[in-house]
């Protein structure tokens, strides 16, 4: 399924299930009715911004609106190609596969990324609760936090308070394999 169909899917469902209407969620989420119709639709995949918002109504992490899972299970191993995209993916930018779907109350998120070349963020900044970590397999990328830039190379990492305004940009010639955890699991 495709995950404009699973965000929009589980949106409907959880709000149904609150007795809210599209203008209760507006309200609250502070999200245009127009937007949240959209999504619900599957015409539209919503910004990490938009479903955050979304997200903290019904006091769920993201991965709740985009990964499609049935069971959940007290260990998950996965292999590359088998791995749940989410909500992340995005064709010019990155291609991100979680290595935590299908795990019982995860207490973190984990991704493997491939930030291709010339992928950014956009130039609005991000924050969120918690802490995160970002580990460079191959390639470079340039995080900026709070204002400081800091460029990473294959077998650099950096952790800090997602909390500061953060955005990422990769600047070199390749595609770059990046680890991404973010810790609590957390409704970015």
């Amino acid at each position: 399924m495709k995950i404009k169909k699973i965000v929009g899917k589980k949106l409907k469902s959880i709000r149904l299930k609150r007795d809210m209407t599209i203008q209760d969620l507006a309200e609250k989420s502070k999200v245009s009715s127009n937007m949240i119709s959209r999504i619900e639709r599957g015409l539209t995949i919503p910004s990490v911004e938009i479903l955050m918002k979304l997200a903290g109504v019904f006091d769920k992490s993201i991965n709740y609106f985009v990964e499609e899972v049935t069971t959940t299970h007290e260990i998950v191993c996965t292999s590359p190609g088998g791995r749940d995209k989410t909500v992340y993916d995005d064709e010019h930018n990155m291609h991100t596969e979680s290595f935590t779907s299908g795990l019982r109350d995860p207490q973190f998120m984990s991704f493997f990324c491939t930030v291709k070349k010339g992928g950014t963020s956009g130039v609005q900044n991000m924050y969120h609760p918690g802490d995160e970590l970002i580990y460079v397999l191959e390639g470079n990328l340039e995080v900026t936090i709070a204002g400081e830039r800091h460029l990473l190379k294959a077998g650099d990492s950096i952790s800090f308070k997602s909390h500061l305004p953060h955005r990422w940009d990769n600047i070199g010639d390749d595609d770059a394999k990046v680890i991404w955890t973010l810790s609590p699991f957390t409704t970015i």
